[in-house]
Order: C-alpha cells, then sequence, then structure tokens
C-alpha cells in the first residue's frame, strides 16, 4: 500500500511564504499537488515528471514553485507570495506506471489578508 504524508500547511500572512512536503513510502512517476478552496473543485496546482519537467496553474505561475528528490521519493512546493485566494487545502497526488493514482491526506494552507 502506497502512502503519502504531506507536512508544511499553516497560517501565513498575505504576501507570506510556506513549503510543503510529501513523502511517498516508494518511488511513484508523476508527483503533484492540488488544492480545494471550500465550495469549489480541486484543482491542479502544480505537477512534476520523474525527469523534472513541470507544469504550473496560470494562477501559482511565477510565485510557486514545484521539485521533488527522488533519492528521498519526496515532492515540495515552494509558495511565495501567497495571497489569501490561495486558502485552499492542499492534497498530495501521485501515479504509479500511469496507472495507479494515490491521494494524500491533505494539509490546510490560509492565508489572511
Amino acid at each position: 500500500q502506497v502512502q503519502l504524508v504531506e507536512s508544511g500547511g499553516g497560517l501565513v500572512q498575505a504576501g507570506g511564504s510556506l513549503r510543503l512536503s510529501c513523502a511517498a513510502s516508494r518511488n511513484l512517476n508523476d508527483m503533484g499537488w492540488y488544492r480545494q478552496a471550500p465550495g469549489k473543485q480541486r484543482e491542479l496546482v502544480a505537477v512534476i515528471t520523474t525527469g523534472g519537467r513541470t507544469n504550473y496553474a496560470d494562477s501559482v505561475k511565477g510565485r510557486f514553485t514545484i521539485s521533488r528528490d527522488n533519492a528521498k521519493n519526496t515532492v515540495y512546493l515552494q509558495m511565495n507570495s501567497l495571497k489569501p485566494e490561495d486558502t485552499a487545502v492542499y492534497y498530495c497526488r501521485a501515479n504509479s506506471m500511469g496507472i495507479y493514482v494515490y491521494w494524500g491526506q491533505g494539509t490546510q494552507v490560509t492565508v489572511s489578508s
């Protein structure tokens, strides 16, 4: 059973920074972050392939950076210049062999104005 363990969420003022981490119990393929705000659908934030290719939602480009450490089976999300609209539960997502999809339990990020 694959486990994804997230950490790093919290409360921060607008303009501040947070760093999320997601540690997987084994090596996986594409890894990424999604978020879900109250009353809204879950949306992609950023994704990174095993080879390091990245893709970002337009709303976070230039502010968020996704990275991974394959030796540690860990993906990170550095979030800078945070805005109140970034407030959401952030979920780590990973896939294996392009078939199996795994989700973390979610971590709350709250940005106050």
